[in-house]
């Protein structure tokens, strides 16, 4: 399977790090795994971050008929104004609203109506997403402080760890690409390859995670229901 985390100017490294060490490391305790690439929607390039002067290189395109798992990170910059003042060129607002100028936005609309691919999302990611009109109605997560941006944009805005649509999976916080990472393992590869990661990284997940009803697991209401995540 082949997952590609997107980069873009200003992305923030932890949103990117945390979910490809945990999808790689699937790959050193099973017989199955994930092949990660980072990749930028231009093509393969050099990719500031918005921890200067920390960059990652994009190894390839996004590619929806290529990618089995799309992660979409969230940027990392200045906090808006609480006064309400413009707010600055470095802004987390500002530089997830310049993805919307790159060919971004087309290519996860690529990746969300090509079956058999899941879009990611960790922290601000799904700000993106809900900016470029692709995921209004649908219920999503992201850091608590954008989740009046989430509502604004027509999603339903969930205040939970990370939050499971079917082929849309969105997590919270900085910190929850770890949580996101070994819930797709538990998802796509099974409990025991997520198990045996978080032993490999000592680190047990956090929160709970809010699954649309599908009917597959016992109990689940008309809209959705919380599992504990460990």
């Amino acid at each position: 399977m082949l997952a590609q985390i997107v980069l873009f100017d200003g992305f923030d490294p932890l949103d990117v790090i945390a979910p490809y060490e945990v999808l790689a490391a699937a790959a050193l305790v099973a017989d199955r795994g994930f092949e990660v690439e980072l990749v930028a929607a231009g093509g393969p390039r050099e990719v500031p971050s918005g921890l200067v002067p920390l960059t990652l290189r994009a190894t390839a395109a996004l590619d929806p008929r290529r990618a089995d798992l799309v992660v979409v990170p969230g940027a990392l910059g200045s906090l808006a104004d609480p006064g309400g003042g413009e707010p600055t060129e470095d802004s987390i607002p500002v530089l997830l609203g310049r993805t919307l100028t790159t060919g971004l936005p087309a290519l996860l609309e690529e990746a969300l109506d090509r079956e058999g691919v899941t879009v990611a999302t960790v922290c601000g990611g799904s700000l993106v997403l809900a900016m470029a009109g692709l995921i209004e109605g649908r219920p999503a997560t992201t850091h608590r402080m954008g989740l009046g941006m989430l509502t604004a944009a027509g999603v339903r805005a969930l205040d939970v760890r990370v939050v499971d649509d079917g082929d849309l999976v969105t997590s919270s916080s900085v910190t929850s690409g770890l949580d996101l990472g070994l819930y797709l393992l538990e998802r796509e590869l099974g409990p025991e390859v997520a198990i045996a990661v978080e032993e490999l990284i000592a680190h047990e997940r956090r929160g709970t995670v809010w699954r649309a009803a599908t009917g597959r697991a016992p109990g689940a209401g008309v809209d959705g229901h919380r599992v504990a995540s460990a």
